[in-house]
Order: structure tokens, then sequence, then C-alpha cells
């Protein structure tokens, strides 16, 4: 929804001014313009990436207008789980979760966490690290370049539709130029016209380098940027799984853990010490009394 009242004031704000300063808007309708400008663009990104990236890009393009879900209830839910299963191992030992991690889907314990288990890169990343941990074979050291690993090839994955994005939005201003030269050397082509019509066939053919700024700056670059954005999201909640895990490596207790993990998340997602215990209280209270009924 903002992406399309930030174009809304874009648009808005460049016609108006247009207007107001005494232009005609009859002038800047020039589709061949946009056909050269446009078309050029989406060949350059077709030759300039290859065909997995170019799907992320779509796919992530698509992603753009939804809802972000990398928010405070989504990270309530991950601290919870990991609370629960560091409590677990605490109180019967790394063998009890061996059934929860290898099956995730079927595991009555993750099955109270849907958001998770909704997520395969958070839930992989969780099973894949205890599974590790609980083997015993492998230094803390080690576990934790392992995941630092993982998560700069997870940034470096997210980046490539945010850098192909960008790229679209950097030559747009020279393939403005390149509509505005055609369209220079149609005019000097017709040269024996009336300095009336020369002018405006001028006109028309320097629309294509307004065209190729405007969509740039205000149309696909601000795209890249959202798209980093939402890429720190997804890698940010990677970083608080991995805090939690080798803090509880390093022999602390679950509450000790999953407050080094709340203390990574970004201020906006990140709830309260307050919240945390009282959430984490209520899902104690909740299973309880499941449980009880079943008996």
């Amino acid at each position: 929804m903002l992406i399309i009242i930030g174009y809304i004031v874009v648009i808005a704000s460049a016609l108006l001014g247009y207007v107001l300063s005494g232009g005609f808007l009859a002038v800047l309708f020039q589709p061949l313009e946009f056909l050269i400008i446009g078309g050029t663009a989406i060949g350059a990104f077709i030759v300039s990436n290859e065909k997995k990236a170019i799907k992320s890009t779509l796919k992530s393009l698509g992603g753009l207008f939804k809802t972000s879900k990398y928010n405070k209830t989504l990270y309530l839910t991950l601290i919870n789980l990991m609370f629960t299963l560091l409590t677990k191992v605490r109180q019967n030992g790394g063998l009890s979760i061996e059934e929860d991690i290898d099956n995730p889907k079927e595991s009555e314990l993750f099955k109270r966490y849907p958001l998770i288990l909704a997520n395969p890169q958070i839930c992989d990343f969780i099973t894949d690290y205890l599974r590790l941990i609980i083997s015993g074979n492998m230094e803390v050291y080690e576990i934790e370049a392992l995941m630092d690993e993982e998560i700069e090839t997870c940034t470096h994955e997210l980046e490539k539709p945010a850098d192909a994005v960008s790229n679209v939005g950097d030559g747009l201003p020279a393939f403005g130029i390149v509509a505005a030269v055609m369209g220079v050397i149609n005019t000097l082509a017709q040269a024996d016209r009336p300095a009336s019509e020369l002018g405006e066939l001028i006109a028309h053919a320097m629309v294509g380098t307004f065209l190729g700024i405007l969509l740039a700056y205000g149309f696909v670059s601000p795209l890249a940027a959202l798209l980093r954005q939402k890429n720190a999201d997804r890698v940010k909640i990677l970083e608080c799984t991995k805090v939690i895990l080798v803090a509880s490596m390093h022999g602390y207790a679950p509450q000790i853990c999953i407050e080094f993990g709340r203390k990574t998340i970004f201020s906006h997602e990140r709830p309260s010490f307050f919240e945390l215990e009282k959430y984490i209280q209520e899902v104690k209270d909740k299973n309880a009394n499941a449980k009880q009924n079943n008996e």
C-alpha cells in the first residue's frame, strides 16, 4: 500500500509542478519513448542476470506488496519455541528433542508454533544446528563459524534481486538519453520542416531524458532500497536464533539465552522484557491446561 501511495506522490508532484509552470501534459504522452526506455531496460536486465536470479527478482518484487511477516508476533513465537526446546534439553538431555528436530512437521512441540513451521528457512536453521549441538562432536566456535557462513550465504542470495533492480535503476537515465538522442536524430532528419514543428519534435525527444530519470529515481531505485530493508529483516531473525543457540552452548540458562536473542532484534519488533515474560507464561499455562484436558 505504501508503495502505491509513494508512486502517486511522485507522479502528482512531478506533473503538478510541470502544469503549474505552464507545461502541457499532452506533450509528455510519448508511448514510443516508454517503449524504447522500458524495452532496453528489460533487455539489459535479462542479459545481466542468470535465469535463477531473474526468477528470484520477480518473486521478490511480488513480495514487496505483501505485509512483512517478520514482526513482533513472529519473534515472540521464535523466542518461546527456543525457550521450550532449551528447557527440555536442560531438564531431560539433548536426546529428548531428537524426534522433534528430526521431523518438526510431525512434532507435537513444533505444532504449537505454526508460524515457525510456515517458515522453512527458520525451521531448518533451528533444527539443523540443534542436531549438530546435541551430537556433541563440534566445538562452540566451529558451530558459530558455520552459522556465520550460512547467514552470509543467505545475505548474498538475498542481495541478488536488490542488486538486479538497482542496476536497472542506474541504467534508466542512460536509456532515457538513448531515447532522447534517437528523437534528436529523427528531428535532424526532418530539418526542412518549419521551426514550430522542429521545436515540437525536439520537445518530444527531451521527454525521453525526463522519463529515464523519473523512472530511475522515482520508481525503480526505491524498490531496490525497499528490497534491502526487507532482506535485513529476514537475516536478522537468523542472527537472533544464532545468538540464542550460541549462548546455550556456553552453558547459560534458557531464560538468559532468550534474553541474549531479544537484544539483537530491531527496536520496532523487539518485545520488552516484561512482554516476553508474560507471553512465555501465557503459553506455559495454555500448554499445561491442554495437557490436563488430554489426561
